[in-house]
């Protein structure tokens, strides 16, 4: 094998500390070097000046937990970094120990045997871990809304069993009554706004029966959480605006494709940034958001079949899109979707337009061509040739010839 990069640098990156590998030289193994050094601050500047010294210019780490984040910021713009899959760089069993390690991931990265993962700039970085921290805020809002529900049906509140959705603006008024202390069943039930008045003698029954003050406390306790998650996202909201302004075109390319919307463009935006310059092509980039078809064959057959795995909030961002998209009448989306699930089945064909809407992103972008539709009309020709073209090669294998005339 050829020495890519003469001047190196393993790092083995832990907690408390760092242990660095270094190559030198064109020879197969070259000249070692390896020290170890801490994880504050100023032992990363150090680390950083110690790496230039040596005339570094290639430096690998693996990409497990957190810890490699602020070394990567420390040593940006100064070394080329190639942050790298845990599970593709594992050393020979039985030479498991740190300095191993990190001799291992330099000669890796000396010889090029590993494919770097991607890493955005730091604007898509800070961006992204906003767009994150919204999604947790989110899902936190929620599970504290289920709580809710649950202590309702604890405490024999029917209030479920009545209205359709207990957090409309009637079922928080409803809520913060009974966390203020009024325990009246008809005073909690006249509340009710719009069409839930026409439902005030059930919502009586519903909370007729003893409302004990642990369920105004237990109640007072979630509905001041559930604002402090409401103010927290709100700013949350406020401070992802601030990020996006510089990216408002791109937002609005993504906007034009069915099923994607402002908050979801802002979402896959902040997970693959604009520029998609880092992939060769459409497979590789929808192999890094996880909706790239597996590839296991051995002895020629096709052993398992699931998608890779990838970029979790990506995907999970990209399947809820795709739920959307095939909502939208007339769309090619929905004519795919209609086709596939009669032989694959709801789950596999909501990933397959998951699949097809991140390749036409990845054009999107690339290009900066709005999306263009191709119609329900597209899917059912192409099905009509698929179908033309093997009874044509089902006659010609039994020796006839064939001959196609449009009825």
């Amino acid at each position: 094998m050829d020495v890519l990069h003469q001047r190196c640098a393993g790092l083995d990156v832990h907690k408390e500390v760092i242990y660095v590998c270094v190559l030198i030289g064109s020879s197969r193994n070259g000249d070692r070097h390896t020290f170890k050094c801490g994880t504050f601050h100023h032992d990363l500047l150090e680390l950083r000046a110690k790496l230039l010294e040596f005339g570094v210019t290639h430096v690998m780490m693996e990409s497990t937990g957190v810890y490699w984040m602020p070394i990567y910021d420390v040593l940006e713009g100064h070394v080329e970094i190639v942050v790298a899959n845990a599970q593709h760089i594992m050393n020979v069993p039985g030479r498991k120990t740190d300095e191993k390690d990190a001799e291992w991931l330099a000669k890796l990265l000396r010889f090029g045997l590993v494919n770097p993962s991607f890493v955005p700039p730091r604007e898509i970085r800070e961006l992204r871990q906003l767009t994150r921290y919204e999604r947790s805020l989110v899902q936190a809002h929620a599970s504290e809304q289920n709580r809710v529900e649950k202590h309702l049906q604890v405490s024999g509140i029917k209030l479920t069993s009545v209205a359709s959705k207990v957090f409309t603006v009637s079922g928080e008024h409803m809520i913060e009554a009974i966390a203020e202390g009024v325990t009246n069943p008809a005073e909690l039930a006249d509340l009710a706004l719009g069409k839930m008045r026409k439902k005030i003698p059930q919502l009586q029954a519903a909370f007729a029966g003893t409302i004990s003050e642990h369920t105004q406390q237990i109640l007072a306790l979630h509905s001041e959480h559930l604002k402090r998650l409401d103010c927290t996202l709100a700013e949350t909201e406020l401070k992802i605006a601030e990020k996006v302004k510089s990216y408002q075109p791109h937002i609005e390319l993504l906007d034009t494709c069915p099923g994607i919307n402002r908050r979801t463009a802002i979402a896959v935006l902040a997970e693959t940034g604009p520029d998609m310059s880092p992939w060769e092509n459409s497979r590789k980039f929808a192999a890094m958001g996880g909706l790239c078809p597996g590839n296991y064959i051995s002895a020629g057959k096709r052993l398992k079949n699931r998608s890779r795995r990838g970029n979790p909030y990506l995907k999970s961002t990209m399947v809820q899109a795709a739920c959307s998209a095939i909502n939208t009448n007339g769309s090619y989306y929905q004519a795919k979707y209609f086709h596939l699930k009669k032989r694959i089945g709801h789950k596999r064909a909501i990933v397959a337009i998951a699949h097809a809407m991140l390749v036409a992103i990845y054009h999107m972008l690339k290009t900066g061509q709005p999306h263009r539709d191709l119609g329900a009309a597209h899917v059912t020709d192409t099905a009509k040739n698929h179908k033309k073209q093997h009874a044509v090669k089902l006659l010609q294998s039994l020796g006839y010839s064939v001959a196609i005339t449009p009825v």
